[in-house]
């Protein structure tokens, strides 16, 4: 898992540096929102694959993934954006602040999605044993 994540969060930080997220248009947040459902994806299928599930156990994993990621990613984003507003010196937001800022809010926001995408995963694995 930790590997994942940090993949995860590398990938969403080149797309950041290759300026693939515009920072004042619609298609930022959606090139963010696919980033996010890329690694809860990864996340699924990477614990699908681990623990050798069979096609209901695959999407069972894809549909807990993207429960946990779509319940957490609007918090993970809210936490970045509490934190991180001090930062944002005559900004209008965190985009338009640019370089670290916007680093630092794509990362921790990816992070609290992949956790509530693997925490998801992990009761209901609790459930499985019981």
């Amino acid at each position: 898992m930790p590997y994942l994540v940090l993949f995860a969060v590398l990938f969403v930080l080149f797309l950041q540096a290759s300026g693939a997220i515009p920072p004042g248009s619609v298609g930022g947040p959606l090139v963010i929102a696919l980033a996010l459902f890329v690694g809860a994806l990864a996340v699924a299928i990477h614990e699908a694959w681990r623990r050798q599930r069979g096609p209901l156990g695959w999407i069972v994993n894809i549909l807990l993934a993207f429960t946990g990621a779509f319940l957490a990613a609007p918090l993970g984003g809210m936490a970045a954006t509490l934190l991180l507003s001090p930062f944002v010196r005559g900004s209008t937001s965190i985009a338009a602040a640019g370089c670290l800022v916007m680093a630092a809010a794509l990362a921790a926001t990816m992070i609290v999605t992949l956790t509530g995408a693997w925490g998801a995963i992990r009761v209901v694995n609790r459930w499985r044993r019981a």
